[in-house]
């Protein structure tokens, strides 16, 4: 038993040697929680307090539960192969296996991925004759899926209009169909399982009395049907918590919820804390992975987030280097600078799997990726795909592959149904046995195809001469831009879900395009020798199949912040701290969204274990057109003491990287050459006592003539003169 205790701080060892009553453990980052849980159930068991089959433990991923049962198995001489430990889908098809003629499902039901349930869908609505662009699948999906989440069944959804209505129909009419089939998707699993044990009460009572100590990791990026799943399985369904029924140990951090848009509800926790009359919440608030100032810094940060449950990281490793800031003209020389950085980082000795690029959006990783490719630095795009392989980049190219060549079979095939414009698979068919038999192109064998097939295919050629006619005169970026327009592709995203993300890499594509114009305007100097349509479908090639880093080779990692959780590198670099990237736009339309952004925020400073860079520009490319940004208001969270900034743009964008080396080899400040008059900067923030905060976006004139053009945002643009509008910078 010493053995087992014995690397336990005194707050580890106070939660894992608890006696039998609920408890909530605030888990910060890196202060051993996964140590924790498994220790406790081996206690637990160790102890005889409970046997190896009276323990329920829930994780997010299968990967937790893989390690959970590793760790528990070199800690104790048992069988873990029958524990009830897993996610909470894994578990709930264990128990609709277990009970499946309750549950009204065939025993050997299957369980539909999110590519099947989205084919379930569409053949839905095939069947029952429904226009699938008025209703699009993959929207419809997301309506089924979020009404499952919350526990509402088509019976008790709610109907605010005519369209609604026919949603609410659509969602009972697939559930009939997965009955029918015997299928249940993902969303279901949960339901499912809840509605047994909540109508089957001999069944709950047996499950109630078997496991006595539920255990849950990462509890506050649970729903509400999650939680009332469990508080069903413990006895707790709506009455008052007492020492009756299992032992609820909990084991999160609000401060790391960052799951809303997934439904996650960080106020279970306080709801936990009540209805369970919690009186033991533990703190692990030892950090093991972070240098002293990066957690100050963090702790700093999320402070100015109400309503949390509290807690303050330290670490005895030591203070550590301070917080590198760099501030960059544009998002080009940002990227530059980290490029650059990341190489001698390497250079001096750092892993290059240890160090991470992390970014608010997707969208941002397309720069990155481009300075990367430029360096020839290896690089690996963690849980997503690289920019150009992204599957709304590849239709785009496909578009416009088809109007420099209309004979790629390749491109015509992948966008000739994209988005879908009633062209099935037999048409498809006939038309390769046209193109086969006449020895030609797929979309020169159009002409021959006669009926609905023709007229379909025919109907997309013309959309392809239309395209091509438009386009002839029009610089690249915005035959790119026409195009996401006309060929549909950008009302499909609108209308998904999840598609924002899209459209804003298919906007990323426009600014590719320009940034390929603005690096490659010798090759384009004389029109008549230059193509650049078909140069930057080369380029876009290029890059798409080089410096992704094979398998076991090292390279830098890039990431969205949400794919950086649960993970830890030695350097890590927060790129695009700017207002309206990083907290996100969105974050102002929605309840609680700056603080669920800075809660992102936190979690990406706590993955650095030695060193941090802040980075942001002045200036950002968007849509093609240049953007002046405001720093974002994080960084006016953090100590100034904590801070080393390393990088100060000019005015005006630098040939070549402004920036120069100090004598620790750092990057010291710019030089303060092309500033405005009066010291001000264009892209520098204001504050004036009318208009209210702004940014410059031009100057002229010097002295007591000098004045500047001030982006104001609601109040608009203003010009106003430097001797009388009392200007404070920001």
């Amino acid at each position: 038993m010493s053995g087992l205790l014995a690397h336990l701080n005194p707050p580890q060892l106070a939660a894992v040697t608890l006696p039998p009553q609920h408890a909530l453990i605030l888990a910060g980052a890196g202060s051993g929680k996964t140590r924790v849980l498994t220790t406790r159930i081996a206690w637990l068991i160790s102890t005889g307090q409970v046997g190896p089959h009276g323990i329920l433990a829930v994780t997010f991923t299968n990967k937790a539960a893989k390690e959970m049962l590793a760790r528990l198995s070199a800690m104790l001489p048992i069988n873990t192969r029958g524990l009830w430990i897993g996610t909470f889908h894994g578990l709930c098809n264990r128990l609709l296996r277990a009970h499946h003629r309750d549950a009204g499902l065939p025993a050997l039901f299957q369980i539909l991925d999110s590519a099947d349930q989205l084919s379930a869908i569409k053949r839905l609505l095939k069947n029952l004759n429904v226009d699938d662009e008025k209703y699009p699948p993959r929207e419809l999906a997301s309506f089924i899926n979020a009404h499952k989440e919350q526990g509402i069944r088509a019976a008790q959804a709610e109907a605010y209009d005519d369209y609604t209505r026919r949603r609410v129909e659509l969602y009972a009419e697939y559930d009939a169909q997965c009955q029918r089939e015997g299928v249940v998707d993902f969303a279901e699993l949960l339901l499912r399982s809840y509605e047994l044990l909540k109508r089957n009460e001999p069944l709950r009572r047996h499950y109630q009395e078997r496991f006595r100590h539920i255990l849950v990791d990462e509890f506050q990026d649970t729903n509400r049907l999650q939680y009332a799943w469990l508080k069903l399985l413990a006895g707790r369904d709506g009455a008052a918590a007492t020492l009756d029924g299992a032992c609820f140990f909990a084991v999160g951090d609000d401060d790391q919820s960052i799951y809303a848009f997934r439904g996650a509800e960080v106020g279970n926790m306080r709801d936990l804390e009540r209805e369970f009359a919690i009186e033991n919440v533990i703190r692990l608030e030892q950090n093991y992975r972070s240098h002293g100032n990066i957690l100050n810094a963090a702790n700093a940060l999320i402070r100015n987030n109400r309503g949390r449950l509290g807690k303050n990281l330290w670490t005895d490793a030591g203070a550590g280097e301070a917080i590198r800031v760099f501030d960059g003209f544009s998002d080009i020389d940002e990227a530059r600078f980290v490029v650059d950085e990341a190489r001698d980082l390497v250079r001096d000795g750092f892993s290059r799997s240890q160090i991470a690029l992390l970014y608010r959006s997707n969208a941002q990783s397309r720069v990155l990726e481009h300075q990367l490719f430029t360096a020839g630095v290896p690089y690996r795009v963690y849980g997503g795909l690289r920019f150009f392989d992204r599957q709304e980049i590849k239709h785009a190219l496909a578009y416009l592959r088809l109007i420099a060549n209309s004979d790629d079979d390749t491109a015509f095939s992948r966008v000739v149904n994209f988005p879908t414009r009633g062209i099935g698979t037999r048409s498809i068919e006939a038309l390769q046995e046209a193109a086969h038999r006449a020895n030609s192109s797929l979309y020169n064998a159009a002409a021959s195809l006669g009926g609905k097939a023709g007229a379909s295919v025919g109907n997309f050629i013309r959309l392809i001469e239309t395209l091509r006619a438009e386009t002839q005169v029009l610089p690249l970026p915005e035959i790119i831009d026409y195009l996401i327009d006309k060929s549909g592709l950008r009302q499909h995203y609108l209308a998904e879900k999840e598609g924002r993300e899209r459209l804003e890499n298919l906007d990323e594509l426009i600014n590719a395009a320009t940034n390929f114009l603005q690096e490659e305007a010798d090759t384009f100097s004389n029109p008549a020798e230059s193509n650049p349509l078909a140069s930057f479908l080369a380029h876009a090639s290029l890059e798409a199949g080089e410096h992704q880093a094979g398998e076991g080779q090292e390279a830098v990692q890039l990431m969205t912040v949400h794919a950086a959780k649960g993970l830890e590198f030695d350097v890590v670099f927060i790129t695009g701290l700017e207002q309206g990237l990083f907290p996100h736009d969105n974050a102002a339309q929605e309840r609680d969204g700056l603080e669920e952004e800075r809660r992102l925020m936190y979690v990406a400073m706590t993955r650095a274990r030695k060193r941090l860079y802040l980075s942001h520009a002045q200036t950002r490319m968007l849509h093609g057109q240049t953007r002046y940004c405001l720093p974002s208001l994080f960084l006016e969270e953090l100590p100034e003491e904590l801070l080393r900034k390393i990088g100060h743009a000019p005015a005006f964008a630098p040939e070549t990287p402004a920036y120069t080396t100090d004598s620790s080899g750092d990057r010291a400040s710019y030089s303060e050459s092309a500033t405005s008059a009066g010291g001000l900067r264009i892209g520098q923030g204001v504050h004036h006592a009318k208009f209210g905060h702004g940014v410059i976006v031009a100057a002229e004139g010097c002295g007591p003539e000098a004045r500047v053009q001030v982006n104001f945002g609601a109040p608009g643009m203003k010009w106003l003169a430097l001797e009388y509008a009392k200007l404070t910078p920001t």
